[in-house]
């Protein structure tokens, strides 16, 4: 059975957790092998490896709301809402939760390193970053209600939400592209 992770074929999730986990360790391990025998060398690689995390965290963000708007037509207890709720802990847990510490750890050496954490744009965007990361926070809460059959937020509200990290994306680009201040 395609993505079964045990023997009696149901999918547990398990064993794709595992794989994420492992490939994040070896990225990590690759990284500081990179700085450590090459720190002069470690500047581009270290943008590199925060644009990928970036991208992979957007990613989440921007399904993550799209699911809940469809878990939230779902009735409570239905097969839909079940696969739902498999779906929205797997993406938190192998990819939003994961990409977003690797933006973060990335991203604060190379504001120190690259600007010594200087400049009003750098500074509106880790404003903007940490906005990111309390919708983060946000949609964590919500994916933790919606395994509990707690929602109370309707589709709209959800839809709504997904808007959000679309604006904050903007206005962070636009900020390290423009540096507009």
């Amino acid at each position: 059975m395609m993505g079964a992770d045990n023997a009696n074929g149901t999918n547990t999730g398990k064993g794709a957790m595992r794989r994420a986990a492992i490939a994040i360790a070896i990225f990590l391990v690759l990284a500081g092998l990179l700085f450590l025998f090459g720190p002069d060398d470690f500047y581009p690689w270290a943008k590199a490896i925060h644009v990928i995390a970036v991208i992979s965290w957007m990613a989440g963000m921007l399904y993550l709301p799209r699911l809940l708007v469809y878990h939230a037509g779902a009735e409570k207890g239905s097969v839909q809402s079940e696969t739902f709720k498999v779906m929205e802990r797997r993406l938190l847990r192998g990819i939003i939760n994961p990409a977003m510490v690797i933006t973060w750890a990335f991203g604060l050496w190379l504001a120190w390193k690259g600007f010594g954490f200087q400049g009003g744009w750098l500074h509106a965007k880790i404003a903007a970053v940490v906005g990111l990361s309390a919708v983060h926070g946000y949609l964590a809460g919500a994916v933790r209600k919606f395994a509990e059959d707690r929602n109370e937020k309707s589709a709209r509200h959800w839809r709504i939400v997904n808007e959000i990290p679309t604006l904050l994306l903007i206005v962070i680009v636009v900020l390290v592209i423009v540096k507009p201040f």
